[in-house]
């Protein structure tokens, strides 16, 4: 995945995740097991390579252009730790052939992502680029590369 700008790439990564969030709650309620244990999976991994990319790259790098250690990237880093938390519950219940706790944790999570999401892109990293400034390529890099190690 390569794109111009660390804000391009990072919703991608929310679109494509969500994406991955939709079809295994489909497998789920179809019945496909297999399908549904590898798609969690690979949500899991998505996930929490998007997070590590944040939480490491992003986050500090805004923390210290902006000088706010105790505002947005807090909520958001509060907000990584519920959803790490539903995927877990959500993995659990796929690997549990638990359709009801697919259903029930898979809306949780969605709902939780929509909402996390929608303050990323439109608060966050709007603000993070702004001050990102003539870094903008450099931290771009840095977040893909972290991003695509995990």
């Amino acid at each position: 995945m390569t794109t111009s700008s660390f804000d391009k790439y990072l919703m991608a990564d929310h679109r494509a995740c969500d994406q991955q969030l939709g079809a295994l709650r489909k497998q789920a309620g179809a019945g496909d097991w297999a399908a549904a244990r590898s798609s969690s999976q690979a949500l899991q991994h998505d996930v929490l390579a998007h997070f590590a990319a944040e939480e490491d790259v992003l986050f500090p790098a805004f923390e210290a252009s902006t000088g706010m250690r105790g505002g947005p990237t807090q909520v958001m880093r509060m907000e990584h730790e519920e959803a790490r938390l539903l995927l877990e519950d959500l993995l659990a219940a796929v690997f549990g052939q638990d359709a009801d706790g697919v259903r029930g944790h898979g809306e949780a999570l969605l709902i939780l992502l929509q909402q996390h999401n929608m303050k990323e892109e439109n608060i966050l990293y709007p603000t993070a680029l702004a001050y990102a400034g003539s870094s903008a390529p450099e931290l771009t890099a840095q977040i893909i590369q972290r991003r695509e190690a995990v």
